[in-house]
């Protein structure tokens, strides 16, 4: 970011992990940034001042991961009753907010935890008791992302159905996500560059949450698991890979 700076450019994104926004924080306090806040919280953690007017140079989109943890589960509770969550220290609040809905949607966990990169995702999933591998709930994170596809393998081959956050996964053959369309939210963030570049403050720009979420299913993965995925769910899905 300091770099950037350097160069004399106009505005700053900071995309994905809070370590971006922070670097392009650290960097300056003058340019725009215009932040797409996937993984953390910029309200909680003081970046900005509230959504409505965030104050400062920050302003962008903002996906509330937290509140998203329960909803996902939700989708699962009527399929599987034992479910597994997969976290590393990126999504520590999501798997937080997941062990809340133990008592509330009668579900059991037990969390996976992963901190060196490369993950061993087979390994981690092996070391699980077999009584948890009913389901595997993976929070989101920029490294979970990226390992997708290895990520819906390896739970294809452990036979174990997969939620997630985003269609992206799904389309590497995960079953199930739910969450916003992440393609709407950079081309909301790329509104934000160009009202900037037209003149507009970031501190009076309203920090914007996806208002839209779409609920995807891939059946060729639930066939593959012999899962047989209810008529109701597939009639709520907004598409249905096959």
């Amino acid at each position: 970011m300091k770099e950037l700076v350097r160069r004399k450019v106009d505005i700053l994104i900071a995309s994905g992990d809070e370590i971006a926004l922070k670097s392009a924080l650290a960097a300056t306090d003058k340019l725009p940034v215009v932040m797409i806040a996937i993984d953390y919280d910029p309200l909680a953690l003081n970046y900005i001042a509230s959504l409505a007017r965030p104050g400062g140079n920050v302003t962008g989109v903002f996906f509330q991961q937290v509140e998203l943890a329960m909803k996902r589960l939700q989708v699962m509770r009527d399929v599987l009753p034992n479910i597994e969550a997969a976290t590393d220290a990126n999504s520590v609040e999501q798997w937080q907010a997941t062990q809340r809905a133990e008592t509330t949607l009668g579900l059991r966990f037990a969390g996976i935890e992963l901190k060196e990169r490369p993950y061993d995702y087979d390994a981690a999933l092996t070391k699980a008791a077999s009584i948890y591998r009913r389901a595997l709930v993976v929070m989101t994170s920029k490294d979970f992302f990226f390992d997708r596809e290895r990520i819906a393998n390896i739970a294809l081959r452990h036979r174990i159905p997969s939620i997630f956050a985003f269609r992206q996964y799904v389309e590497a053959g995960g079953l199930l996500s739910y969450g916003p369309n992440i393609r709407a939210m950079y081309r909301l963030a790329a509104d934000y560059v160009d009202r900037i570049a037209r003149g507009a403050k970031p501190a009076d720009m309203p920090v914007e949450q996806p208002t839209k979420f779409e609920f995807v299913i891939n059946l060729k993965t639930a066939k593959a698991l012999g899962l047989d995925v209810p008529d109701k769910l597939q009639q709520l899905a907004d598409e249905v890979i096959e």
